[in-house]
């Protein structure tokens, strides 16, 4: 059976989707030795239908879905205009989550997605894109230097009071498509 993944921007009504699909690759990903309080707090507050829902409306935010027979797979998130204090550049944009659903990593559908991302911040008048990777995610750190990006540091990410390691990428972005 084949798979036709579609990639649009996404709408309020995909609030509760993005929020369960998040929530499950947050798990995933970061819930590694199972659930403890600061990690069920972080999810619950982060991907609640009404904290998506609030980034649908924000001005300067993106959110781009992958979907497959009318299912949710994937998703980024763009904040367009986002500093760092690693990064000297301006007109910069932050890619704050690249989550696709297990199932479908190593499909191609994260690298399809994220020149989704790269285009839409670039056509938004990012010159350059960035994003952080916790120390412990072995695939995305792997993932970005293969797709061009560069390490630009080290910094660290407090959540529910602990503080985690983080790697910092970017690229160089252009309208140009890839």
């Amino acid at each position: 059976m084949t798979r036709e993944i579609m990639i649009r921007a996404a709408t309020a009504e995909d609030a509760l989707c993005i929020g369960v699909l998040g929530m499950q690759v947050f798990l995933d990903t970061y819930a590694t030795e199972g659930i403890r309080n600061s990690i069920a707090n972080e999810a619950l507050q982060a991907f609640a239908p009404q904290a998506i829902a609030r980034l649908l409306a924000e001005p300067g935010v993106a959110l781009l879905v992958a979907e497959c027979n009318q299912h949710l797979v994937g998703f980024a998130q763009i904040q367009l205009n986002a500093r760092h204090s690693m990064i000297d550049a301006v007109n910069v944009a932050e890619l704050q989550r690249l989550y696709i659903q297990e199932r479908f990593t190593g499909s191609g559908l994260g690298y399809r997605l994220l020149q989704a991302a790269e285009h839409r911040a670039a056509r938004d008048g990012a010159a350059l894109l960035w994003a952080t990777v916790w120390d412990g995610n072995a695939r995305a750190l792997a993932f970005y230097p293969r797709r061009g990006y560069a390490l630009l540091g080290a910094p660290t990410y407090t959540f529910q009071g602990e503080t985690h390691g983080n790697r910092l990428f970017g690229k160089t972005l252009s309208l140009t498509p890839a």
